[in-house]
């Protein structure tokens, strides 16, 4: 009879479960029963144990084994727990001390032979396993730089069972070859941190040309400079991000509407220590992470296609659902290009996430919060055909079509958005005449000064830009510069502000003093927010109602 127990973690989104890994012989005839809601994969974990043991020179334990995973409610899965599976197993049949594994965090993957192979989600498991206390980890050799990002955790990386097996019972550790090192190549140890069909080919990249020190407006990034005209794209551009607000940007085709969008990333100031922790903790979940780069520093951008189902932006899939699309642009960019051919069940399920900064999937199997704190960006044309509001272009889309079309995108989901820009027919002198405009590195450094003017009002308090505070702090904890919301409360009794408007009104007032170094908004601040939301829509109401 032995009983041995150890340590891993089951994740659930980004989130992780400390789980209790038991094993227990008992005389009897030889089997190997695993409890505790194991899954496919997990499952199968009996063979890939047996034969990682023995082929690894250790003797299987002719006896009933029952490994049992606590607390047994949680559902589990994945091949993580194979390493303390097979550790408790060898502790139990007195291989290895049962005290010198109790207090151990164990996550990796084992194959035939005994190699550990990585496996993905390794750093909110580390995250969750220090939140619990522990503070030694075995993973993984590949994960070793990814799960020492988590402070005040002893990480021991490993290459093979023999290496562990040697470590805890204080023998010579033996060398064990590393696959993929000094040739060309694909290293197979890798192929498991991934997911295909979740890179860059879905439109789901990490960011576009984003620079690997994290600095803004770096080398790499694509420039504002190319982007030809567009005043008043570019000053919304620049406000959405100084102040973490929603862009929706409508244009004929060819106005440079995507262009302005791509390069939002560059003009975003690097992730704060926390911020980059979170987003890695998602791409790691969903098997995106960059290969050899552990830590996601420069704000993710991501650009699903308009076919792209509700599941996918929002996550799901069958069993416990995967990190979306609104996920994997936290602390980023979600850019929707030619929003209005997004089915409209997908555009109303992002109104949630965008009020909450997160985004509650439920299932059969279970319900997860993923975090979504992201800045969306909707380009659209003003039709189907896109020239409706280019004079002389000989639009043919009835007026039925038009209003059909521009309908899709809901006035619930509209006004969820700071900014809304009319992008402008490019002009022969602005394409051809006109020098370059300003580079992404100079939009960049007067974003970074208004975020650490944001940041150093927010002190002591948990939102650090504009879009975080909610309305009623804003009113009564800063206030604006006497009669400055004179307008703005005008224009809500005359019907063209809701009350969530009114205040992502004042949001922007405050991104627009941020950028122009004024204590405080003032009134040329709020028109000046009031024109990036309504436009030429609120001139039309004035004269109507005048």
């Amino acid at each position: 009879m032995g009983f041995a127990r150890t340590c891993s973690v089951a994740l659930i989104g980004v989130e992780g479960v400390v789980v209790e890994v038991q094993a227990d012989l008992e005389p009897g005839v030889a089997a190997f029963a695993l409890v505790g809601l194991p899954d496919k994969s997990l499952t199968e974990s009996r063979d890939r144990v047996r034969a990682a043991i023995v082929n690894s020179g250790e003797t299987w334990p002719q006896k009933k084994l029952t490994v049992g995973l606590s607390p047994a409610s949680v559902p589990k899965g994945g091949s993580g727990f194979d390493l303390a599976v097979a550790c408790a197993v060898l502790a139990a049949n007195d291989r290895i001390a049962p005290k010198s594994i109790a207090d151990l965090m164990m996550i990796g993957e084992l194959g035939l032979d005994g190699r550990v192979r990585p496996v993905r989600g390794v750093l909110p498991a580390v995250l969750a396993a220090a939140d619990a206390g522990y503070r030694h980890v075995v993973v993984p050799e590949r994960t070793t730089a990814e799960a020492s990002l988590v402070p005040g955790v002893s990480v021991l990386g490993i290459r093979s069972l023999r290496q562990l097996v040697a470590v805890l019972n204080d023998e010579t550790v033996p060398e064990e070859e590393q696959d993929g090192v000094g040739d060309e190549r694909p290293d197979p140890m890798l192929a498991g941190l991934t997911v295909p069909g979740c890179g860059v080919g879905t439109g789901l990249a990490t960011s576009l040309g984003g620079t690997s020190g994290g600095a803004p407006g770096g080398a790499g990034c694509l420039d504002l400079a190319d982007v030809a005209g567009q005043r008043a794209a570019r000053l919304a551009l620049e406000v959405a991000a100084a102040g973490g607000h929603h862009l929706y940007l409508k244009g004929p085709p060819g106005a440079g509407k995507t262009m302005l969008a791509e390069r939002l990333p560059g003009i975003l100031p690097p992730l704060t220590r926390q911020e980059s922790l979170e987003v890695t903790a998602v791409h790691s979940v969903a098997g995106i992470l960059p290969a050899g780069r552990p830590l996601v520093d420069v704000p993710p951008y991501c650009a699903p296609h308009h076919s792209a189902t509700m599941p996918s932006l929002v996550g799901g899939g069958s069993g416990l659902p995967r990190p979306g699309a609104v996920s994997l642009a936290h602390r980023g960019v979600l850019f929707l290009d030619e929003a209005p051919e997004f089915s409209v069940r997908a555009l109303e399920a992002l109104r949630q996430p965008l009020e909450s900064g997160h985004v509650v999937v439920a299932r059969a199997a279970g319900v997860m919060r993923l975090p979504a704190r992201f800045m969306l960006v909707m380009a659209a044309n003003p039709c189907p055909c896109g020239r409706f509001s280019l004079l002389g272009a000989g639009c043919e889309c009835s007026p039925t079509a038009v209003r059909r079309y521009q309908s899709r995108l809901s006035g619930p989901l509209l006004d969820r958005v700071d900014l809304r820009v009319e992008a402008e027919p490019v002009s022969r002198s602005d394409l051809i005449g006109c020098g370059p405009g300003e580079s992404t590195a100079t939009v960049a450094a007067r974003v970074l000064a208004a975020r650490e003017r944001a940041a150093a009002r927010y002190t002591d308090t948990p939102w650090r830009a504009n879009s975080e505070v909610p309305g009623h702090e804003l009113r009564t904890r800063w206030h604006v510069a006497p009669g400055a919301l004179h307008t703005a409360e005008r224009d809500m009794e005359r019907g063209l502000l809701t009350a969530r408007g009114l205040d992502r009104v004042l949001r922007v007032a405050w991104t627009l003093a941020d950028l122009a170094a004024h204590d405080r908004p003032t009134s040329q601040d709020v028109s000046q927010a009031l024109q990036l939301r309504l436009g030429a829509g609120r001139a039309v109401a004035m004269a109507e109602s005048g």
